[in-house]
């Protein structure tokens, strides 16, 4: 099909338009991987506050996790090692799923759901009723 034309497949079932340069379509594979990381990256976060309300030892060493490398921690406390910790597994995972199923077709809108149940569940663990009572406050 070349740029500018409307192209009709009754047989697929479907109308294909266009009016410039044609590309390749992008594998649902690569948005899949993208939702999944940021998913990830909120329950980390949400799971480590859990624990960072139970455990004063915990705290501390996700206190000094952000200590390392964020200027101003002193001052934001544990919260510094939470964000560290959060970026980090959104960083790590998005790469990894990325080189693991980048590149494969896959169906966004099941994942979709996907994504949606993790964010419910690291929004309801950043509630303050929810992890003090799982921290056993």
């Amino acid at each position: 099909m070349s740029a500018g034309t409307l192209e009709t497949k009754r047989d697929e079932g479907y109308i294909e338009a266009s009016w410039g340069r044609l590309r390749p379509p992008v594998p649902g594979g690569a948005a899949v991987a993208a939702l999944l990381s940021a998913m990830l990256g909120m329950l980390t976060l949400a799971v480590v506050n859990v624990f960072t309300a139970a455990s004063p030892a915990f705290n501390t060493w996700v206190h000094g996790i952000g200590k390392l490398w964020m200027p101003g921690a002193e001052g934001i406390g544990p919260y510094s090692g939470k964000e560290t910790l959060s970026l980090g597994a959104w960083l790590g995972s998005w790469v990894v799923l990325h080189f693991t199923i980048g590149r494969r077709d896959l169906e966004v809108s099941r994942w979709l759901i996907v994504f949606l149940v993790g964010v419910g569940i690291a929004t309801t663990l950043i509630w303050p009723p929810v992890f003090e009572y799982l921290a056993g406050h």
